[in-house]
C-alpha cells in the first residue's frame, strides 16, 4: 500500500472499471506546504517542513521530498530538522490554507450537493446522483482532479468505491497524485490482502493488540472469531471492524458537519514546572472554549484536558458532566481538578482544554436551580465587550500578568474549525 512519503502508492488505468461505485473522497497532498509553493514557486522540488521554526513546535505538514527523510505530520520540528537538516521551515499561515480550501469546496460543490468535509483539506462526495450530467464516477474523479489543478493550483488524490471505508483506503493508496478505483463487486478482495493498520479508525496502538495476536491482515479480521477480536480490542470495535473488512459500510455522505468537539491549546515558550500557573492557564483556555461554544450555540456535556511533558509524553483526561454547559468557568473547575488528579509533576509543554458530547444549547433537561445563573450573566456581558472592543482588549483578572509566562500567541484550536 501507500506510504506517508508517496512510495508504494497504486493508482488505476485511465479507463478503469467503476461498476457499483459512487462514493469519492478527495485529499489534497501534502496540503499546507503545497499551498505554501503556490505562494512561492521557489520552494518546489525541496524538502519542506510546515511549523513555527522557533524548535519548540511540531510539524503541521511537510512536502514529499521531507518525508521521504522521515519526517511526519506532528513530529518535533527539532527532530525533523534532525532527520532532514538541509530542510526548509516555513512558519504556518492559515489564512492562505483556508482560502485555499474554500476554493477546492466550491469545485466540489459544483459537481455535486453531496459533499462532506472531514477537515480544510478532505471532503466525501456522493456522485451517484449526477452521473447523467457529468458521467461515471470514475469520469467525475478525473474531472475533479483535472479542476483543482487548473483552478487552485494543487493536486489531490481520489479513492472511487462503493462505501466511504473504502473510499478513503483507495485515496491513501493512491498518494501522491493519483486515484484508485475499486469495483463494487472486488472490495474484498481489495480489503483482504491489507494491514489491518490501513483500515480507516484503526490506530497504531488497535493494530499492536491485532498483530500480537497474529492478526496482520484484514482478511485475519474477517475470519477471526468475534470472541477472539472482542478480548483483543473490546467488543464495540471488534464487531464494527468485522463490518468494514467484510465492506460493510452504510455510512452515508453527510452534508451537514455536526460538530463533535470544540477546544482551545497552548504550547509553552519554556517548560513549566509551576501547578498554579498551569491551573490557570486551564481556566484561561475554558473561558475560550466556553466563549466559542456560546458563539456556537452549543453546550458541553464533557470536558477533556490535554497535558503534554517536557519529553512529549501526552495525558489526557475526561470528565461528563451532570449538566450540559456554556459556562466557562463551569469548564473551567473541571478542567482543573482532572489536572489534580494527573500525580505526574514533571515539566509541562502543552495543555489543552476541549468541550466534547456537544449538544445544542437548551437541549439538556431544564433545571429548576440555576447554580450558574450569574456566571453566565457575567459571561455574556464579556461576550458583548469583547465583541464591541475586540478579543483581546477584554479578559479576567485573574488572567492579567500572565502572558510573559506563557507563548505570546492565541492558543491552537484542536477541535474541528
Amino acid at each position: 500500500m501507500g506510504r506517508g512519503d508517496g512510495s508504494g502508492r497504486l493508482v488505476s488505468p485511465e479507463g478503469a472499471d467503476d461498476t457499483g461505485t459512487g462514493i469519492l473522497h478527495v485529499d489534497m497532498d501534502a496540503f499546507y506546504a503545497s499551498v505554501e509553493i503556490l505562494h512561492d514557486p521557489s520552494l518546489r522540488g525541496l524538502p519542506l517542513i510546515i511549523g513555527a521554526p522557533d524548535g519548540r513546535s511540531v510539524v503541521s505538514s511537510a512536502s514529499y521530498e521531507a518525508r521521504r527523510f522521515g519526517v511526519r505530520s506532528a513530529m518535533p520540528v527539532s527532530q525533523a530538522l534532525r532527520l532532514c537538516p538541509h530542510a526548509r521551515v516555513v512558519p504556518p499561515d492559515f489564512t492562505k490554507y483556508r482560502a485555499a480550501s474554500d476554493a477546492v469546496m466550491q469545485v466540489f460543490h459544483s459537481v455535486t450537493p453531496l459533499v462532506e468535509q472531514l477537515s480544510i483539506d478532505e471532503a466525501f462526495l456522493d456522485v451517484r446522483g449526477v452521473r447523467r450530467l457529468w458521467g461515471s464516477p470514475g469520469r467525475i474523479a478525473e474531472l475533479l482532479r483535472r479542476r483543482v489543478r487548473a483552478e487552485v493550483g494543487i493536486t489531490c488524490s481520489v479513492g472511487v468505491a462503493a462505501t466511504k471505508h473504502v473510499a478513503k483506503m483507495a485515496s491513501t493508496i493512491s498518494k501522491p497524485d493519483g486515484m484508485l478505483i475499486v469495483p463494487g463487486a472486488r472490495t474484498q478482495e481489495f480489503l483482504d490482502p491489507r494491514p489491518v493498520g490501513a483500515m480507516w479508525g484503526v490506530g497504531p496502538k488497535a493494530a499492536e493488540a491485532l498483530e500480537r495476536r497474529g492478526i496482520h491482515l484484514i482478511r485475519d479480521i474477517r475470519e477471526t472469531p468475534a470472541e477472539a477480536l472482542a478480548r483483543a480490542v473490546g467488543p464495540a470495535l471488534a464487531e464494527r471492524m468485522q463490518q468494514l473488512a467484510r465492506g460493510e459500510d452504510a455510512r452515508t455522505v453527510q452534508t451537514e458537519r455536526v460538530e463533535k468537539s470544540v477546544g482551545h491549546e497552548e504550547t509553552f515558550d519554556r517548560d513549566i514546572t509551576d501547578p498554579e500557573l498551569l491551573r490557570a492557564e486551564l481556566l484561561r483556555l475554558a473561558d475560550r472554549v466556553g466563549s466559542r461554544l456560546r458563539s456556537s450555540g452549543w453546550q458541553a456535556g464533557a470536558v477533556a484536558i490535554k497535558i503534554r511533558f517536557a519529553d512529549f509524553s501526552t495525558f489526557s483526561r475526561t470528565q461528563s458532566l451532570p449538566e450540559p454547559t456554556e459556562v466557562g468557568q463551569r469548564i473551567g473547575e473541571t478542567a482543573v481538578a482532572l489536572f489534580d488528579r494527573i500525580a505526574r509533576r514533571d515539566p509541562v509543554r502543552l495543555v489543552g482544554v476541549r468541550a466534547e458530547k456537544l449538544l445544542p444549547s437548551g437541549a439538556g433537561a431544564l433545571a429548576l436551580w440555576d447554580d450558574d445563573a450569574d456566571r453566565r450573566r457575567l459571561e455574556g456581558a464579556l461576550d458583548d465587550a469583547r465583541a464591541r472592543f475586540g478579543v483581546g482588549t477584554i479578559t479576567r483578572a485573574r488572567h492579567v500578568g500572565r502572558a510573559a509566562d506563557r507563548s505570546g500567541g492565541e492558543p491552537r484550536s484542536f477541535g474541528r474549525e
